[in-house]
This record gives C-alpha cells, structure tokens and sequence, in this order.
C-alpha cells in the first residue's frame, strides 16, 4: 500500500466533528450558585491533595476531601490570556480567538490585552440567559476598559480588579478597576486582600440569586511579594537563594514569599467557603478550583524545590505536562460524592458545554468542549475527547496532540528547517522522559500508527494570535506543514 492511500484510508475513518453536551434541564429555583476560582501559575504539585509535603493549602484540599478532584486536567493554554479565553468560550487553542499573551501596540491602548472580540460568546453570556447574575473579581487579561474585550461586555454585570495582565505583577498597584472607574489605591494595599473582600461582598450582595463568581486572584504569580507580617510565618523556614530583581522586584527570601503567597491563596479559598456556609448557600454553590497553566519560574522562585509540577516536565510556556496539566477539583454537596478522585481526560474548553448542561440553558454551536457532567454526577454516559491540542506561538512556536495515550510536541514551528518532533507514550511515561519519535518512523506501519494520532487534530499553527483569518480545520489536517519536518511529505487534504 502506498504512502498516501494509507493517509487516505485512515483520513476515511475519522470524520471530523464537534462534540458538546447534553442538555439537563433544571427548574430556575434549582439552579446552583457556580464559583470559579483560578489560580494564577500555580503548579499541579503546588497541593497537598496533589502530593506537596512542605507548602500547606488545608482549604484547597478540604475542596477535594468533599469532592472530586481529577487527574487529567489541561489548561487551555500554557500561558495566562489564552488559556482564560478557553476557558469562558469553549474552545481550544485550534479555534479560541486569543492564542496568546499580547498587548495592543499603539499608544491608546495603554498597554491593554488583545481584547476579545465582540462576536465571542462567554460563559458568562450564556449564564446570563439563564437569569444569573455574574462577576469576574480578580485578573482580567482579555481587553481594556471600553475595548470590545471590556468583561461587562462579555456578559459580567460586575468586575473589580485588574483588566491588564502587565499590571497584574504588581502587588501594590497604584489603582484597581471597580466596572468603568479607578480605585484609587497608590500603591499602599495588598491587592489580594482586597480582590477577596470585594468577592466575599460580591456573595453578601447576591445571596438570594443565582450567581456565577468568577474568582480570579494573581496568587501566586510574579512577582513574589507578600505583606511583613504573612513572610514573617515562613521566614528561616527555606534555604534561600536571594533574587536580585529584573521586570519583577527582588526578593531576598523568595521561598518564603512563595510558600506565603500559596498560604494566602489557600486562605482566600477558605473566606469564600466560609462566606458560602454564612449565607446557608453552600450546598446550592458549585466550587470549582484550578489554575491557569503550569507553575513559573519568575521573580526568583525554584519549581523544583517544592516540586511545584510533580512528576511532570515542564514549566509555565511549555507544552510539555508541567506547563499545561492543572489541578482541577469540584466540590458540589449532595450530588458529588465526597473524596472521589477522576483520571476522566478534561481540559478547560469543557467548562462551558458542562455548565450549560447544569443550567438548562443553549451553548454556541461551535464549541470544542464536552460536558463532565455525567462524571461529576456518576449519572449518565461520559463522552470522551478523540484528543487534546494545544499551540503556543512563544518560545519559537509550538503545538501538542494528545491522542490514545500518545503525545506530539513540535517544537521551533516559526524555524520550519529546524523543527523538532518527540513522541511520548504517555501510560507509560507521563514524565516525557522517552522520546519515541525515531522508533516509530522505522517502519511505514508504525508510521501509520503515529499519523493515526492526528486524525481531527493537526490544525494550522499561525504562529501570531492576530492572523485568524485562516483558522479552517475541516478538510486542512495538517500534516507535516513545514519543510524539514521528520513528516514533510505527507499531504494537505
């Protein structure tokens, strides 16, 4: 059989599609309260549910102690805007609209993220059809004030916090945006203090309503600074490696700074369930908590000191595990049965269609996602992901396909004569420690075997989250796109 009526036969038994939910429709009185909290940088190790012995996150586990905590969870993204965009659109990085951390260059945008279109459906927009009242209390990182990625035009009726990702690493920021005004702060408050006293009033306010909180502190991103008296608890504990400052501000004891920016986290974590528990809400409230992407290594602190991702390789930008699998936990009491541990394949693009699913309301039609209802329940059939695909155009470019167990990470996209290709088998190393890409290319059979991985799944790298316009998957799996690809010759259907 020859090389392309291989390609063809098996391009035959795999129709592309799209894959949502079913829909389970609720009475409005029954409709639970949903609060989101996302982590910023936080590694899958970063828990003691997920194994830490040295930093303490008692409220987090406490999460996974009464619920469901999974072990195969990705990000959206390995970076922080992206990510939150496949998050609320349900869509992953070969069809979200942001695919990347950018600011705007020209002068007006004041340094402002790429602003999420117009045209983009939320899963705020699709609440708010349902007659929730929603809020985004913490970072932002999808567009400016007034810009068409404003969150109140994303359907948040409420935002505090910090609309630009830039501002976001500084802990003293010389204000806050409360809706379309500056909070005047000049640099005097510790912003997630105040960030988790306007989410604890963001509940006071709307304890008799359906609500979704999308609760988004910085912690623990760069820079690593915490108040005196919350360093003081951590200070002697760590062999310290003083960090002498660059775009973030030094640290002479970074380890500590970590440990209590975890601390403070975990803390704030606590206050929402606490505040939940004092509105007698919290059997009605769905909890979700995550991180953005995998752990830093910014601002001075060491991911391998507290094992921050685990078994797993790789840091935040990378598309290696450590930079894109995250902690996910749910707790929701009475339908999820306490201390449940998921290995369900999920990804941050099935938060949507799961939600929509919950609340009885319709999901755009052109979704990536999979409602995990049916998991979180145990009621019902769970579908799963025929894979999981990831790009980043930082760090020279590059993609990911999840498939059947195996991996491909293809590195150095934007240098097509010098792309590199590994293969990863990932039952049997989820540390990425064996690359089997030159085993499988001996032969044409193992060959087909590894372009069976890409079924549905290549898409086009564009190398810049501004060039959307070509983003077409049906009928364009890409294969090889690049001259000097290790699979150069096969084909573009």
């Amino acid at each position: 059989m020859t090389m392309n009526k291989h390609l063809s036969l098996i391009f035959s038994l795999f129709p592309i599609s799209c894959v949502v939910g079913q829909n389970i429709t609720h009475a409005t009185s029954m409709r639970p309260n949903i609060v989101y909290i996302l982590a910023d940088d936080l590694g899958i190790g970063d828990l003691g549910c997920y194994g830490q012995k040295i930093l303490k996150t008692p409220n987090i586990d406490r999460l996974a102690m009464n619920g469901m905590r999974f072990t195969n969870h990705y990000a959206g993204s390995t970076v922080s805007a992206p990510s939150r965009c496949a998050l609320l659109t349900g869509k992953d990085m070969g069809h979200a609209y942001i695919r990347g951390n950018k600011h705007l260059p020209d002068a007006t945008s004041m340094g402002y993220d790429f602003p999420l279109a117009s045209s983009e459906n939320t899963v705020a927009d699709l609440l708010k059809q349902c007659e929730y009242v929603t809020a985004c209390v913490g970072k932002w990182g999808l567009g400016g004030p007034n810009s068409e990625g404003d969150p109140r035009k994303h359907g948040f009726d409420y935002f505090f916090g910090y609309l630009s990702q830039r501002k976001a690493h500084r802990y003293y920021p010389d204000f806050l945006w409360e809706n379309d005004k500056q909070l005047m702060l000049k640099n005097q408050v510790y912003s997630p203090y105040l960030i988790t006293e306007k989410a604890l009033d963001f509940i006071d306010r709307n304890a008799s309503k359906s609500f979704f909180l999308y609760f988004t502190p910085t912690l623990p991103h760069a820079e690593l600074i915490v108040p005196k008296e919350s360093l003081q608890e951590f200070d002697g504990k760590f062999d310290e490696v003083p960090f002498y400052g660059n775009r973030y501000a030094a640290q002479a004891k970074p380890r500590a700074a970590y440990a209590a920016m975890v601390s403070c986290l975990d803390h704030a974590v606590g206050k929402i369930v606490g505040k939940l528990k004092e509105k007698n809400i919290l059997e009605n409230t769905i909890i979700i908590f995550s991180s953005d992407n995998g752990v830093h290594q910014e601002g001075g602190h060491d991911p391998e000191y507290f094992n921050s991702n685990g078994i797993f390789r790789g840091i935040k930008r990378d598309l290696y595990e450590g930079g894109i699998h995250t902690p996910f936990i749910v707790q929701w009491e009475n339908v999820i049965a306490k201390g449940q541990t998921s290995s369900h394949i999920s990804a941050f693009w099935d938060f949507l269609p799961t939600v929509a699913d919950i609340v009885g309301c319709d999901k755009p039609e052109n979704c990536d996602g999979i409602s995990f209802l049916p998991t979180l329940t145990g009621k019902g059939t769970q579908r799963e992901h025929e894979y999981i695909y990831h790009e980043t155009y930082e760090r020279e470019g590059k993609q990911s396909i999840i498939k059947d167990g195996w991996k491909l990470v293809r590195l150095n996209m934007k240098h097509p004569q010098n792309i590199v290709e590994e293969l990863y088998d990932m039952n049997k190393d989820p540390s990425e420690q064996k690359n089997l890409i030159e085993q499988y290319l001996k032969s044409l059979m193992n060959l087909g075997s590894l372009l069976f991985l890409f079924i549905n799944s290549i898409r086009i790298f564009h190398g810049n989250i501004l060039s959307l316009s070509n983003c077409k998957t049906v009928n364009r799996i890409l294969l090889g796109v690049c001259q000097g690809s290790t699979l150069e010759k096969m084909i573009l259907i």
